[in-house]
């Protein structure tokens, strides 16, 4: 399935350009994840022709080395330069563990695993020329199976408010939320 999620993402030139300027960047264990992938197959899956418009483009990167949060603005910035049509959002993973009360993180698909929901819990990068790597810590059969999943690492609360303001299961009918 990682494949098909890779095929999918390419499809769209804004996304494949979206890529193409991370991999630029040559950020440590960096990649595009949340809505950018998840949408992308939701929208698939729902047949849709045109795809839903992303409210942000979420990168995220572990650098533990480097976890002064003015670099995740400068990173930030040169991402907006070159696609300025776009809300980049950037977060370093090595310190977001303090902002969200977790032990440190070791990776950013270590990261990942404390997702309010596990369909977002995918990320996609550029590794070489047309060369893709997806990683998705729950992995995809939820995500294809159009199901909406609360990860328990978190606030259940979260994840009903997620759910009531992004206006998911409006946007894409098919979506059922996973039983606990």
């Amino acid at each position: 399935m990682n494949e098909k999620v890779i095929s999918l993402v390419l499809q769209d030139p804004v996304r494949q350009k979206a890529l193409d300027c991370l991999f630029t960047l040559a950020l440590p264990d960096a990649y595009i994840a949340a809505g950018f992938v998840r949408n992308r197959v939701w929208d698939y899956l729902h047949q849709k022709d045109i795809p839903t418009p992303l409210n942000d483009i979420d990168v995220i990167y572990f650098d533990p080395i480097s976890v002064d949060t003015a670099a995740d603005l400068q990173h930030e910035e040169t991402l907006k330069n070159m696609m300025p049509s776009l809300n980049w959002q950037v977060r370093n993973q090595a310190h977001m563990h303090l902002r969200n009360g977790d032990a440190p993180y070791a990776s950013s698909e270590d990261a990942m695993r404390y997702w309010p929901e596990k369909e977002t819990a995918i990320g996609i990068r550029k590794v070489g020329d047309r060369e893709y790597e997806c990683i998705a810590p729950f992995g995809l059969t939820s995500l294809f199976s159009l199901s909406l999943t609360y990860n328990p690492k978190r606030d259940k609360r979260l994840f009903e408010q997620r759910v009531a303001t992004k206006n998911w299961l409006q946007q894409w009918p098919k979506l059922q939320i996973a039983p606990h």
